[in-house]
């Protein structure tokens, strides 16, 4: 049951509004699909602990993203996630309304408290257009994360960008900047666009009618897709006839393109501060979309939420204070290296607890143990490791294991086709390389996972990898990173000191590869053989110094309260 009024404590100072398609907070709330809403929970978790004035807004998500089978052939299923709003959220009894199709669409939200032991409190509002008195198509709009046809996406993203801006205002939220976190949200730029319509009588000055400079100054945009094919865009016959009618479409051209409504390039033309989300992706942007000036604030992880709690225990004892302070971590040679060890050994122990639960295979605790888990899609190259069977084996018989995990989205094919050769390739080495695959990757499997392996492998095609927190996560429990470079690993990596690279340095201009996979496998074959293995195997001093460098060199610097504090300072106080 509602409190009354239960939101009216946090519109007594202006805030920060934080716009994300996805927020990933909790397993038990699954309003995500991966790196973007786990990056936006994290997010949010942070200013709790900096106690920085923010309110998020998202979709509810009454089905997910979906829950991932895999079948005994290898090939991914997917299923509605079944989960109760009124068990984790409070209904807020204010609505408001957005037209979409030319019908009222009632929206009403639910409120989520992050809290922090700090003392700090984020308000998250999760919009939900299932309320009688809806049509029943739009009852369902704010049902599937990144499901339906392009229609459905249009007008999700009306949803959270038109109707979240106008539920801040129903609700009286004092708004000091608009973050958009992605273009999905990009159409509340129209709902701050429309308040600020002067009167005009010449005709031909209508765009001068607009203040789009007062537009500009209230809005923040973090892009994080490094290709052009990622960017959303909308045929303009389909945005006519579902979009609602408080801008002109001959400005909206303007904004958008032409050729189609790119949410995007509305973004870019209506925020005063735009950022890619590594220092390489900033680049890339800024190749993608010359003429605009984008920085660079890089990616990270909420320190305290994504570590084991056998390094928590560790942390504590040696660095207290380090949750608030993850910058603290530098000192992490203070730390024994028996203690680090043990902690490892611990989350080892966890993660093949889970393992033999999970698949009813039993790991070796004495074995290097490599780790990968991502979405799964074709450029991520989760089967690079595979790319040579016989050098695989000829490394690896008796020496290592492998650990996979990942969703493809139910339309990408190709993904779904990767699952399926990597259960090939499992079914093949099982006799001499222990291989498993878990299914349904979410933040309670990552939580298990990530820190329980001894290697990080990361292998995308360069410069598609727009940040990657996964190795920041792995990174934070001691675990090195064997990757490409590309994304966050670029800062991050120094060669033998905080994990191992694959493949050549970074490319020296912001255009695209297709990768060169013969090469990338080769070079990663060549250092698991000749000093990734021998390091471990056989020199444990030296594999527990690149496990300290990753935390005090890495996991100390790339987190979500350092990110934040950037954020601060360079956008939101601007």
């Amino acid at each position: 049951m509602e409190k009354h009024n239960a939101w009216k404590k946090f519109t007594w100072e202006p805030r920060i509004a934080y716009f994300s398609m996805e927020i990933g907070l909790s397993a038990e709330i699954p309003t995500y699909s991966g790196g973007l809403g786990i990056l936006a929970g994290d997010t949010i978790k942070s200013a709790a602990d900096l106690e920085l004035p923010m309110v998020a807004v998202t979709l509810i998500h009454r089905k997910g993203y979906f829950r991932q089978q895999i079948d005994r052939d290898g090939w991914q299923r997917e299923f509605p996630v079944e989960w109760n709003p009124e068990r984790h959220l409070e209904l807020l009894s204010v609505k408001t309304l957005v037209p979409i199709e030319g019908r009222d669409v009632k929206i009403q939200p639910w409120l989520y408290r992050v809290k922090s032991p700090a003392g700090g409190v984020i308000p998250v509002l999760f919009l939900d257009t299932d309320i009688p008195g809806n049509a029943e198509e739009d009852r369902h709009v704010t049902d599937y994360l990144y499901g339906g046809d392009l229609e459905y996406r249009l007008k999700q993203e009306i949803v959270l960008g038109i109707g979240g801006a106008r539920m801040l205002n129903a609700l009286n939220f004092n708004i000091r900047k608009y973050h958009m976190n992605e273009g999905h949200a990009a159409m509340l730029t129209l709902e701050l666009l429309s308040n600020t319509r002067g009167r005009i009588d010449d005709p031909s000055e209508e765009r001068a009618a607009w203040d789009l400079h007062r537009v500009m100054e209230q809005c923040v945009f973090t892009t994080h897709t490094p290709v052009e094919a990622g960017h959303d865009k909308f045929p303009w016959d389909m945005v006519e006839r579902i979009l609602p009618d408080i801008v002109p479409f001959s400005l909206l051209k303007q904004l958008t393109g032409n050729d189609a409504f790119n949410l995007t390039l509305l973004a870019l033309n209506l925020s005063n501060f735009v950022n890619g989300v590594a220092k390489k992706h900033g680049e890339i942007s800024k190749s993608l979309f010359p003429g605009f000036k984008i920085h660079a604030i890089t990616n990270g992880i909420h320190s305290f939420t994504w570590t084991s709690p056998f390094f928590v225990q560790v942390y504590n004892k040696y660095l207290p204070g380090w949750a608030n302070e993850p910058e603290m971590l530098v000192r992490v040679d203070n730390i024994p290296d028996e203690d680090i060890w043990e902690a490892h050994q611990g989350a080892k122990a966890f993660l093949f607890m889970y393992i033999e639960e999970t698949t009813g295979q039993r790991f070796d605790p004495d074995l290097l143990t490599i780790g990968f888990a991502r979405r799964s899609a074709t450029y991520k190259r989760a089967d690079l490791i595979f790319s040579d069977l016989e050098r695989l084996l000829a490394i690896g018989d008796g020496k290592l294991q492998l650990v996979f995990a990942g969703k493809s989205h139910p339309k990408d094919l190709p993904g779904k086709e990767m699952i399926h050769r990597i259960h090939e390739k499992i079914a093949v080495l099982k006799d001499r390389i222990r291989i498993v695959y878990l299914e349904n990757y979410n933040m309670d499997v990552a939580y298990r996972l990530i820190p329980g392996v001894d290697l990080w492998l990361n292998t995308p095609v360069r410069p598609l990898e727009a940040s990657g927190t996964s190795g920041m996560k792995a990174a934070i429990n001691g675990v090195p990173n064997f990757s490409v470079l590309d994304g966050w690993w670029i800062e991050g990596h120094i060669e033998g000191v905080t994990g191992w690279s694959i493949g050549p340095p970074p490319m020296e201009k912001s255009t695209s590869s297709n990768g060169d996979n013969h090469e990338d496998a080769q070079d990663l074959y060549r250092k698991l053989e000749n000093t990734i293995l021998p390091l471990y195997t056989g020199n444990r001093a030296g594999w527990i110094r690149v496990m300290k460098n990753a935390i005090g060199k890495n996991a100390y610097y790339f987190n979500t309260h350092v990110m934040m504090r950037r954020y601060v300072t360079e956008a939101y106080i601007r």
